[in-house]
């Protein structure tokens, strides 16, 4: 079995972008894309339409997963045409390169790093005991960040108010690319609504609802699982992080597809270099990689996940809010 450093470097091999079949995905993505689209906006039965967008919505996250890879650097590093591309896709969007990159890149630097209500690119994680410090003020606003409603309207929470206007309002000279997003996205929707309000329902609203709603769902199941295992900042490890603090997810192929593999997200986090269609095999060309920390998209499992709330440092392991009340109540029982 390999250490840390031995793993990462070995994994190398597998860091290469595959120019051709890079060109390949993102461009049969885009044309089952616009397929899916064309098929939300004809004049069909709403049920037929309704089906097309749906299908739209989950393309458009394997769209956004190619992105997310380009913002890596795993593919098409140095091309110019589609570095334009994406940054105009991000604007559409509501997910500016910039403003992308900066959290999602600290997000990788930081994975399970540490405990905290304030944290960039993530969702946030407290143990018991800094929970119970917190005034009420802030303990909602906990409450509020990992609610299932909030991680399903990620259209409006993650995306158009996470990565546009929270970082507008923070820092307006630095990114001012969430402006440009916040105007372009909601003047599509405004000049839609006042010509085809069908085609917004149809091939905008449902395509980026199903989207935002599902990939805001993986991004968080990916770090809070059952059986996810956290250290100390003091004791942090990156590779350790990579593979005891992020998650595979299985799937079917189908859907490991619409996806792109990010499911395999434990690898992702090993070396994100390696370009998403080459994750499978990284993970069956090392055995160090085939024992993770795993989850599904079976509804027993996704409310599993959603009931993970706070770390439990004396048990090692996520709690509930309901079993951290009985603990606490327990505990102030006993004390009196």
């Amino acid at each position: 079995m390999r250490d840390g450093r031995e793993l990462t470097r070995a994994t190398k091999e597998f860091a290469q972008d595959q120019r051709g079949r890079s060109w390949w995905n993102l461009l049969s993505t885009l044309v089952v894309f616009g397929a899916a689209l064309t098929g939300a906006c004809m004049d069909f039965h709403w049920a037929i339409r309704l089906c097309f967008g749906v299908v739209a919505g989950l393309v458009h996250v394997r769209l956004f997963v190619i992105y997310h890879d380009h913002q890596h650097g795993a593919i098409f590093e140095g091309s110019k045409l589609v570095d334009i591309f994406f940054r105009c896709y991000g604007l559409l969007t509501l997910s500016p390169s910039s403003i992308w990159k900066h959290t999602h890149d600290d997000h990788h630097i930081n994975n399970a790093r540490s405990f905290r209500l304030e944290i960039v690119g993530t969702y946030p994680i407290l143990t018991t005991e800094a929970y119970q410090k917190l005034d009420r003020g802030k303990r909602l606003v906990y409450h509020i960040s990992r609610h299932p409603l909030t991680i399903l309207f990620g259209y409006l929470t993650v995306f158009f108010y996470g990565f546009c206007l929270r970082p507008l309002l923070v820092d307006p000279r630095r990114h001012l690319d969430g402006l440009a997003a916040i105007v372009l996205h909601v003047g599509l929707l405004v000049a839609l609504g006042l010509t085809r309000l069908d085609i917004l329902g149809f091939a905008v609203l449902l395509p980026w609802f199903v989207a935002t709603g599902f990939g805001s769902y993986l991004f968080y199941a990916q770090h809070n699982f059952p059986g996810v295992q956290f250290r100390s900042d003091e004791d942090w490890d990156y590779v350790y992080a990579a593979l005891r603090s992020s998650s595979f997810m299985k799937m079917n192929p189908v859907l490991h597809w619409f996806t792109a593999n990010i499911g395999y997200h434990h690898v992702h986090h090993l070396n994100s270099r390696i370009p998403f269609y080459r994750l499978p095999e990284t993970m069956a060309a090392f055995k160090e990689l085939q024992s993770p920390g795993t989850t599904t998209l079976w509804p027993k499992d996704v409310l599993h996940c959603l009931r993970l709330n706070l770390w439990d440092n004396s048990r090692d392991r996520f709690v509930s809010f309901r079993e951290n009340r009985r603990m606490y109540r327990k505990l102030q029982r006993v004390g009196s």
